[in-house]
């Protein structure tokens, strides 16, 4: 392990990333705010991802600090769909291409320069480039001055692992005691470092900005929903609750954003044939008012589609109108969506596998089953007791204060073995 280092480069592999090409979950959002809390921190920082096509091979963000490798695009412009449009051709030129360029553009500089060297990996994608990174640092010496983390953020694509080289060459970590417990079984002991929320989520809501919005769906109860279009996320449940609510005569609306999955498809059906009116939401623009005029030119609906990326700024807001936000999985390795929420002092719904920061009518509401009507009683509970709802806010954002990128990193400074400190000049 590496300790107490003054001077670090760090390397990041992922997939996903900052563009909205990029973006199909989670882990775009984790490595994004991680290597810019990095940059801040004030080091020099590298996120190699499958980029959009279109942008700038190579951008410098951060005061020249964090670095954008925008990789595959010569690939990806035949795969407009995004970053897993055309996923193998991505992944095989992904590994065959980005070792040589972090041992010759990246590890070489730095290593002559006196830093200390950080490469981590992120999802299935990234485990056979990092071994590989690995046996090119050994065959020029410079194996013993890398430290290389392998990270799992899901049990996606594990079938094409080859752990027992992985475990070898890496430090492995993973986002959750839930996720550590799956991964116990298969012969596995990863060290469990969270995923966080940028500070900035912390900031007080617009209240009346918040009103707005409540206003325009004319809901007594208002509901919300991001996630991917995923079997796993029970978006049917959610349409149940929805559904079960109308019939006792609220004027319910659940404002929801999918992902491009199929799944979507049997999501909207289903809804409609529960009697759910569901309307799809288009946006000319990016501000509020644009937000606010596409919910209200849908006309009125239980369900509202948004079928646009949904900027932070927006988010939070619905999150903190909503009577509820939905984030109920029925298996979920971390659940950075109910953390989010939570920081904007909203009343979550999780399920019970991986989201540690949940603790039942505390900071949150943590489902026990898959029956829609336990989530209806816990709404009717909420609203006979104001107290209760507001309490659960409030909590909500003091754990959520817990969890922000720099308490993160201050936690692989102590579980993965080198000091992260700000850099304030030449040491």
């Amino acid at each position: 392990m590496l300790q107490n280092l003054d001077r670090l480069t760090f390397v990041i592999l992922s997939f996903e990333g900052p563009d909205i090409y990029s973006m199909a979950g989670g882990l775009s959002t984790r490595v994004t705010e991680l290597t810019e809390t990095l940059a801040r921190l004030g080091y020099e920082t590298h996120l190699i991802f499958i980029g959009d096509p279109k942008k700038q091979s190579h951008e410098i963000r951060q005061g020249g600090k964090l670095h954008l490798h925008r990789w595959g695009q010569w690939v990806s412009q035949y795969y407009p769909g995004g970053v897993y449009d055309g996923e193998e051709g991505k992944l095989r030129d992904y590994q065959d291409s980005v070792p040589d360029f972090v041992l010759n553009e990246i590890a070489q500089p730095a290593l002559s320069a006196g830093k200390r060297l950080v490469v981590m990996a992120e999802e299935w994608h990234t485990a056979e480039t990092l071994c590989r990174i690995s046996d090119l640092l050994w065959e020029v010496g410079l194996r013993d001055r890398v430290q290389l983390l392998w990270n799992a953020n899901n049990t996606m694509g594990f079938h094409r692992i080859d752990w027992g080289r992985l475990e070898f060459i890496a430090t492995i970590i993973t986002v959750s005691r839930y996720m550590k417990h799956i991964m116990w079984t298969m012969g596995l002991n990863p060290l469990v470092i969270p995923n966080g929320i940028p500070s900035r989520l912390l900031r007080p809501m617009n209240r009346a900005q918040v009103a707005r919005i409540r206003r325009v769906l004319e809901a007594d109860i208002l509901l919300v929903k991001i996630a991917r279009f995923d079997p796993d996320k029970r978006w049917l449940m959610a349409m149940e609750v929805v559904a079960q609510l109308k019939t006792e005569n609220h004027r319910v609306a659940l404002v929801a954003r999918g992902g491009v999955e199929r799944h979507g498809e049997e999501v909207l059906a289903y809804a409609r044939n529960l009697g759910l009116i569901v309307h799809d939401v288009q946006t000319n623009g990016d501000t509020l008012l644009d937000f606010r005029q596409g919910l209200r030119a849908s006309g009125l609906a239980d369900v509202y589609n948004l079928c646009y990326h949904v900027p932070e700024h927006f988010r939070q807001l619905i999150y903190a109108a909503a009577d509820m936000v939905l984030a109920n999985s029925g298996r979920e390795p971390f659940g950075l969506v109910g953390l989010e929420a939570m920081a904007a002092g909203g009343v979550v719904v999780t399920g019970s596998t991986g989201e540690d920061y949940a603790a039942p009518f505390e900071n949150a509401l943590v489902l026990d089953t898959d029956n829609p009507t336990e989530i209806v009683t816990y709404l009717h509970h909420l609203r006979d007791e104001p107290g209760l709802a507001e309490r659960i806010r409030l909590s909500a954002h003091e754990t959520a204060q817990r969890f922000t990128w720099e308490e993160v990193v201050d936690l692989f400074d102590k579980q993965a073995g080198f000091s992260i400190q700000p850099m304030t000049g030449e040491r």
